[in-house]
């Protein structure tokens, strides 16, 4: 059993969509210890992050993060332990596009 320690996933979505930041890979467990929201705007933003076991849609039963405001200029840490499976997806959405950037953080075990 292999453990790498990594950045599993940035982006900056240019959109207000639903964006992908992480998919685990196949036969692949992940263990993500801090998520990272970072305003590169002087405004604040609202901010959604979800969990979605196997790809599921995302709901309210899997959201982390639904509507936070993120002040302008600031980045804020989680630190959340979360366990993922093969083909789990974290996905995020910004409530205006190109403002903010997402990372995600934590370790694959394969």
């Amino acid at each position: 059993m292999a453990i790498n320690y990594k950045i599993l996933g940035q982006v900056h979505p240019a959109g207000t969509s639903d964006t992908d930041l992480y998919t685990v890979p196949a036969a692949t467990e992940t263990i993500v210890s801090t998520l990272t929201i970072t305003n590169v705007t002087a405004s604040p933003v609202n901010s959604r992050v979800w969990a979605r076991v196997d790809g599921a849609a995302t709901s309210h039963t899997n959201a982390i993060i639904f509507d936070a405001p993120i002040a302008g200029n600031t980045t804020v840490a989680f630190t959340l332990g979360l366990t993922l499976d093969a083909t789990d997806i974290v996905t995020v959405r910004s409530a205006t596009g190109n403002t903010l950037t997402f990372q995600l953080f934590g370790s694959e075990i394969s």
